[in-house]
């Protein structure tokens, strides 16, 4: 499959990747687009062509909006339907002359949150993360919590304060108070982290007191994001006893500006890890699949840059098909644009962590940076970008649209 626009081919944006978005173009209204090598494929311009015509039902609703939100109802049949039309669009030369007309540069346009956030959850799959936090926190202890190989642990997080890539982060204020200290003090987190993630958007919903199995999950969800779960480390370790993440996380959390089709990355499937023990019966998989995702930590500090960490997504210990079981096994509905997110990804190595709470060990072990010196958490003015990459078809290469967010000083 080949693309007549230049330079998308190789690109990682190619016409096998095609995610979706939300743009404007100097000034105007917000459009929903098609990302295509460098460019931005604008799907409500390619609909006043007429290029749409009978893609979906009523595809004025879908593609002449400034939203993802309405494709996104409309279930695996016409996300199917537009995604082959799209594909067609952008691969056959003789659609060119026209089809130019919606194409935009990425350096003109502005990135928007491309879909309206319904209810986010946010769970904790990685067994070495989950491992790691465990031996930080509990050394003389139990690494993992006794229910933790039973369910896919989780918290209900704050869907107002999903921003898009690109978006400063303000540091957060909050009660904090250390083990040798005899009373709690207010102030801006000190240990400022971050958590790198994979979120699942969902298109389809489900009635309120009906579960979802893990086996419907390609039913339900439409694609991929990229997270970056701030967390205020020290805020956290004061307020989660009992009931867990609060003002700790719901600051913000950032995620990609082009959601990737689950359909596009089809290559990248792989078998999930071996549970041990054997899961309920609700939350069996006839085929369990895991997502051979390379992610990468970015760390710039002034004028430098470095990558701190690769995590490796195809071993987290929990499937988004289970996640996606237990979310739902007690009634609870999905709606439209719900966000839920795989938790920190961390892998066994050391330079595989997906957090700076383990890379630096609680900051007990500072990381060296060339350049930066010695790295704990997070300081301001600090940027940081996760990027991932999956294969495609035929050789190909898929990248996720990557998440980028600067700590600007608290207020």
């Amino acid at each position: 499959m080949r693309s007549w626009i230049a330079g998308a081919d190789g690109s990682g944006f190619g016409p096998e990747h095609l995610p979706y978005g939300v743009v404007t173009h100097e000034g105007g209204h917000r459009e929903l687009a098609v990302r295509i090598g460098d460019r931005a494929l604008s799907l409500a311009r390619l609909h006043d062509l007429g290029l749409l015509d009978g893609v979906v039902r009523h595809a004025r609703s879908v593609f002449d909006t400034g939203s993802l939100n309405c494709l996104l109802s409309r279930g695996p049949a016409e996300w199917a339907a537009a995604r082959r039309r799209i594909q067609e669009i952008v691969t056959d030369a003789a659609l060119a002359d026209m089809a130019r007309e919606a194409l935009l540069p990425l350096a003109d346009v502005v990135l928007h949150l491309p879909w309206d956030v319904a209810d986010y959850v946010d769970f904790y799959s990685s067994e070495q993360h989950a491992t790691n936090v465990g031996r930080i926190f509990r050394p003389d202890g139990e690494a993992l919590t006794p229910n933790w190989k039973h369910l896919p642990i989780g918290y209900h997080g704050r869907a107002g304060t999903v921003v898009v890539s690109g978006t400063d982060v303000v540091r957060p204020n909050g009660q904090r108070k250390s083990p040798h200290e005899e009373l709690p003090t207010f102030g801006p987190s000190r240990r400022l982290d971050v958590e790198v993630e994979v979120g699942f958007v969902v298109g389809t919903p489900s009635p309120q007191g009906t579960a979802v199995a893990a086996s419907e999950l390609t039913d339900h969800v439409f694609g991929v994001v990229l997270v970056n779960d701030w967390s205020a480390r020290d805020i956290q370790a004061w307020e989660y006893v009992p009931l867990g993440p609060f003002l700790a996380k719901s600051f913000a959390t950032s995620v990609s500006a082009w959601v990737t089709p689950l359909a596009a990355l089809a290559d990248a499937r792989v078998p999930a890890v071996a549970q041990d023990p054997v899961p309920l019966p609700y939350l069996a998989d006839d085929d369990p699949w895991a997502l051979d995702l390379r992610l990468s930590l970015e760390l710039s500090r002034g004028a430098v840059s470095a990558v701190v960490a690769r995590p490796p997504f195809a071993q987290m210990y929990w499937t988004p098909g289970q996640q996606l079981a237990h979310l739902t096994v007690n009634g609870a509905s999905l709606r439209t644009g719900d966000l839920f997110a795989s938790g920190t990804v961390s892998g066994p190595e050391a330079d595989q962590r997906g957090s700076f709470l383990e890379l630096s060990w609680g900051g007990r072990e500072p990381v060296a940076v060339e350049g930066m010196g010695e790295v704990t958490f997070l300081e301001d003015g600090d940027v940081v970008t996760i990027r991932g990459e999956a294969a495609g078809p035929d050789g190909t290469t898929i990248r996720l649209g990557d998440v980028v967010g600067r700590i600007l000083p608290a207020r």
